[in-house]
């Protein structure tokens, strides 16, 4: 990892609405915002759901018109020959590639595309044969845990790394599978749950509207942050609405960004701005009045003020009762 050891995706997903145009953009806008990897989604419509599958609420919603899942999807599928495009254009544009796939065919597709690192989205974790060939198969695994419970989790995971996949190279992210989530629903302390009973990295798949969902989840120790961007807002698919366009997405990388050099360590430290004003603001014993030679000090003729540099005021029990060794002007600082 890198950039202080925060890895943003930008989620591009099915905002492409089907055209290889918009998703060269989508890839472009990832890159100059800033985010490590750039994600789409890999499916075969007919592959995914049936063609009595009803569509979510949400997704009626922001298409505005009754449609079923499977017309949705097969609305916003690209082609393997689309993704070798993408790849190879993300490759140019010095951009990771991701993608999420929902059946362990669209798995053999991703191998074929020489791609090592996969997305398993909520939907798929109870999916055995997708868990079984992904971790045959691939090096590093992002699995997102919505809609699911800890006893789901715990088997997804037992089958992945049964399968070889290592605990260093799988990543979990807390995720709310709604669109977008109401911040009442975030329950972002669940993440620390994750991380703390299966020791495993853990990220944070942001549904929410803005930025302070994923800005507490790096606060709290998320090392990846994955939020759905969009060319615009307005136009007609499931997910746009609750997708950042490119202003917003710079703006979300910088804060996030922010936060975890605001974070810092645990460790107590004098940091170089400090030190620079550590001399100014903290305070050296000095003459309160003017001071002869043998004359004692006292908590009347000396005092404490800045700047630093002279004797440090925590020395003022060890000079009170000393003899004066010298004469001493006001505010000159006091020597023993």
């Amino acid at each position: 990892m890198k950039k202080n050891n925060l890895v943003i995706i930008a989620e591009a997903g099915v905002n492409h609405n089907g055209s290889l145009k918009n998703a060269k953009r989508l890839i472009d806008i990832s890159k100059k915002a800033g985010a490590d990897y750039v994600k789409f989604q890999y499916f075969r419509a007919t592959d995914l759901a049936t063609k009595k599958a009803k569509a979510a609420e949400y997704q009626i919603k922001n298409i505005n018109k009754k449609i079923s899942q499977f017309q949705i999807l097969k609305n916003l599928e690209l082609s393997k020959n689309d993704f070798k495009i993408l790849i190879n254009y993300a490759r140019k544009r010095k951009i990771k590639f991701l993608l999420s796939i929902f059946d362990y065919k669209s798995a053999e597709v991703l191998k074929s595309l020489k791609l090592n690192e996969v997305k398993i989205p909520s939907g798929e974790i109870n999916n055995y044969p997708l868990l079984d060939v992904v971790g045959k198969n691939f090096k590093k695994i992002f699995l997102s845990t919505g809609m699911s419970n800890i006893s789901e989790v715990k088997k997804a995971i037992k089958i992945l790394l049964r399968k070889g996949v290592k605990k260093k190279n799988l990543f979990l992210f807390h995720c709310i599978t709604a669109y977008p989530v109401p911040l009442k629903d975030v329950n972002i302390l669940h993440m620390l749950t994750l991380k703390k009973k299966f020791k495993l990295k853990v990220g944070f798949s942001d549904h929410t509207i803005g930025a302070v969902s994923s800005i507490c989840a790096v606060a709290l120790g998320a090392e990846v942050v994955e939020k759905h961007i969009t060319i615009n807002k307005n136009m007609s698919g499931p997910d746009h609405k609750a997708s950042m366009n490119f202003l917003e997405f710079i703006n979300f990388i910088k804060e996030l960004r922010a936060v975890k050099k605001i974070l810092g360590s645990y460790n107590k430290k004098i940091s170089l701005t400090e030190k620079k004003n550590k001399k100014l603001v903290r305070k050296s014993i000095v003459a309160f009045t003017e001071i002869k030679k043998g004359e004692y000090f006292s908590n009347k003729n000396i005092t404490c003020k800045r700047p630093e540099g002279g004797l440090s005021p925590m020395s003022w029990n060890k000079i009170i009762g000393l003899k004066s060794k010298r004469n001493y002007k006001i505010d000159e600082c006091i020597i023993i």
